[in-house]
């Protein structure tokens, strides 16, 4: 196995057809950073070139896959001043990011222990595949932070467990276990945590063993067909966190969760 990338919060490391991408904050329970944004999206298009790569697993070290987005930001801290023109263009970075990881050529399968929240869930849902340990807990964070669902990433839950589902996930906030989400097709496989990288590897193996052509031609159709409108539809999901990031809510869920209180909401 070679190292070919092994930036500050991302590691991608190719062994023959198969290539991991390995998110590296683990004591920080891999909490996204604007940094481990930019390192996501630089790996994922790094693929683009690689005619060797035929499949590409997504994990995480840690006991946790992600717990989401990183609060100690400046932005979510009120520490950051800039333009209303440069936050809007700051936050099209997760929708970027999800474009990239679903545009990949190569099937994708995600291996997930632990908790996968908010941003975490996010990365999950863009793989083509999503394999879970026994003791994986996913969901969006979100609306418990007074904000929406942002990346363009409603469409791609709506599409893997149906709208009923979807508002369930989304629209509570709450964690949902792997048994769940294999039944209602979230997770494609779930397996005991000492199992998840032998099992994500069979995977990527059987699909790298296939005719390459042919499979990534299959892919691209199959994403096409599955969500023709979707980045038509939710180009507004940004402006949505612009106004909610700006509400006394937003500001109220912060605090309370550094403090380690339960928040009053007020509709403010």
């Amino acid at each position: 196995m070679t190292t070919e990338s092994d930036s500050t919060h991302v590691r991608v490391d190719k062994d023959g057809a198969i290539a991991r991408v390995t998110l590296t904050r683990a004591a920080e329970r891999n909490a996204v950073n604007t940094e481990m944004m930019a390192e996501l999206d630089a790996a994922c298009r790094s693929f683009a070139t690689c005619e060797q790569t035929r499949a590409v697993i997504f994990c995480a070290q840690g006991n946790d896959f992600s717990i989401g987005a990183d609060l100690k930001q400046p932005r979510f801290q009120g520490g950051e001043t800039p333009t209303l023109l440069m936050r809007r263009r700051t936050i099209e970075l997760g929708a970027t990011l999800m474009r990239c990881i679903q545009d990949i050529h190569q099937p994708t399968i995600c291996a997930v222990q632990g908790i996968a929240t908010g941003a975490g869930a996010c990365i999950t849902s863009a793989c083509d595949f999503r394999i879970g340990a026994t003791n994986a807990r996913i969901g969006y964070g979100e609306v418990r932070l007074g904000i929406n669902l942002m990346w363009n990433a409603v469409p791609i839950c709506v599409h893997l467990i149906g709208p009923s589902r979807a508002k369930q996930m989304i629209m509570t906030g709450r964690l949902f276990t792997a048994d769940i989400l294999e039944r209602w097709g979230f997770l494609d496989a779930v397996v005991p945590p000492e199992q998840l990288h032998a099992t994500a590897l069979a995977w990527a193996e059987e699909y790298a063993a296939l005719p390459p052509l042919s499979v990534q031609m299959i892919k691209r159709s199959i994403n096409s067909v599955a969500g023709p409108l979707d980045r038509a539809i939710m180009h507004m999901d940004g402006d949505q966190w612009l106004l909610a990031s700006m509400s006394g809510d937003f500001k109220e869920a912060v605090t309370a969760f550094f403090e380690k209180r339960t928040p009053t909401f007020t509709g403010d």
